[in-house]
């Protein structure tokens, strides 16, 4: 259909697509932790946002596939896909400060996953300042996966990466309390991640109940992401096998329903 359109309809028909195939992408990724299918729809959704001329769209695209690369530690390649979704955000036309402020949360992310940390806590920060700046423009329709609770739910994850787990704690408790209902997904990171400041500190039973609060998350909304917290908590409790609680953990993670979820996906 692009290909035989043109002008203003090729433009609004092509900035459909991209964003359709940014939402495909990050289902992939996020929801179902498919990171190969996810790389090549955001290549799809970037072509797509070129055909639009959309810069501020194909910022985004750009940073999100930052965090196939980022994930798996390739620091290199996550950077220098950041660097070009800032170019691309500086040809876009009034940027809202909270799209920036998400930018530096994924350099955050990405930094954090690659073992830099200074750096990613330095990231953080820039995003707070972005937020605390700059008066806020309006915000694209397909940006709704971002805001600055969302922020401190990065700040909590860098922070735990980091070592500062008191700070870690507060910054993830606070979130716990702003989320909202809507927000299952990330509530079940944000369980994972308070778990895992937990058990750093030695509270396996702390970090048992967490843990299980996100799993009754999961029950409800499946979310890859949120699982792979859980299971990465339960991988640095092996010292605590022995232990009542992590038993119960055990048998609420291995229970049928969530092993066939985990073997599917």
């Amino acid at each position: 259909m692009l290909s035989e359109m043109a002008g203003a309809p090729r433009h609004t028909l092509a900035a459909a697509l991209a964003e359709s195939l940014l939402l495909v992408g990050r289902i992939e990724f996020f929801d179902l932790r498919q990171p190969d299918d996810a790389e090549g729809h955001f290549v799809e959704a970037l072509q797509a946002a070129g055909a639009a001329d959309n810069q501020l769209l194909g910022s985004a695209i750009l940073a999100h596939s930052a965090f196939v690369p980022g994930w798996a530690g390739e620091r290199e390649a996550a950077a220098e896909r950041l660097r070009a979704a800032r170019v691309y955000a500086r040809r876009a036309e009034g940027v809202p400060a909270q799209f920036t402020a998400w930018l530096h949360a994924v350099g955050a992310e990405c930094g954090t996953r690659c073992g830099k940390h200074r750096e990613a806590l330095k990231s953080i920060s820039r995003g707070e300042e972005a937020l605390a700046d700059a008066a806020d423009g309006p915000l694209p329709e397909w940006f709704d996966c971002f805001s600055p609770v969302r922020l401190a739910a990065f700040k909590g994850n860098t922070q735990l990466k980091a070592g500062h787990f008191p700070q870690a704690r507060a910054t993830l408790l606070a979130v716990l309390e702003q989320l909202s209902d809507e927000e299952r997904k990330q509530r079940t990171v944000v369980l994972g991640d308070l778990a895992a400041v937990e058990a750093a500190e030695g509270h396996a039973e702390a970090a048992c109940a967490r843990a299980i609060e996100a799993l009754d998350q999961l029950a409800v909304t499946w979310y890859a992401a949120g699982m792979e917290r859980v299971r990465d908590l339960r991988r640095s409790m092996d010292q605590w096998s022995d232990l009542d609680c992590v038993m119960e953990l055990d048998d609420r993670l291995y229970e049928w329903r969530t092993t066939v979820n985990a073997l599917q996906r």
